[in-house]
């Protein structure tokens, strides 16, 4: 086991999982070493953050917020869903649509919400799921994409080499570091960062941070 790494076994099946800085530095430098573009993002970003979360029903509800609004604006409506104290499953089955509607949540994603507190998802169990078991399992709840559902794997439960490509800051910083002549589709940028496994999750905070510098704006909350 190599320092910040461990293993985690399935059927058939073993992830590296980012549990610590180490890891995303050992990450960072496999990906440096292996594209010159990161190299050089690297240079202008810095160490880059371990961006774990805690894993259970508050991360998938807080990606449903972050859907399709700016940075600001999803923690704007997150921060008014926390101090509403809205952000467990029976508080959200008991809230009513008003109450909702006030935080901050759209019609849609009031349904998602729901959807989501009724789903009684084993988190625990995703845990020790192989990736795409965890992204099939979240997909199948109303309102979480394959988006979401990267995100969570990403953040939440620390893995290694999943990757968002239709996220649309890494997208366009994948045009502007890697000179495209446009942004890349999400099924073009899935293709791209093929090259960058087994870190693809570190490529992506890399891509994030590197967004921020070249943007002057947080690409991702």
């Amino acid at each position: 086991m190599r320092s910040g790494v461990i293993k985690l076994w399935g059927k058939m099946h073993s992830e590296r999982i980012i549990i610590a800085p180490a890891c995303v530095s050992e990450g960072a430098l496999w990906l440096a070493k292996s594209e010159p573009r990161f190299a050089k993002a690297l240079k202008l970003t810095g160490d880059l953050p371990l961006r774990r979360r805690p894993d259970g029903f508050a991360q998938l509800l807080s990606a449903i917020v972050s859907q399709q609004v700016s940075v600001a604006a999803a923690s704007a409506i997150w921060g008014r869903l926390r101090d509403a104290r809205l952000t467990g499953p029976r508080k959200i089955q008991w809230a009513s649509d008003e109450a909702l509607r006030a935080a901050g949540l759209s019609r849609q994603k009031i349904r998602y919400a729901r959807a989501l507190a009724e789903a009684r998802i084993n988190y625990a169990a995703l845990r020790d799921a192989p990736s795409d078991a965890v992204i099939a399992t979240l997909t199948e709840v109303p309102g979480i994409g394959v988006w979401t559902a990267e995100i969570y794997a990403i953040f939440s439960l620390g893995r290694a080499d999943v990757f968002a490509p239709g996220d649309l800051a890494l997208q366009e910083a994948a045009r502007t570091l890697f000179e495209l002549p446009e942004r890349p589709s999400e099924h073009a940028l899935r293709q791209m960062a093929e090259d960058w496994s087994p870190w693809r999750a570190v490529a992506a905070r890399l891509l994030w941070a590197y967004y921020k510098i070249a943007k002057q704006r947080e690409g991702i909350r």
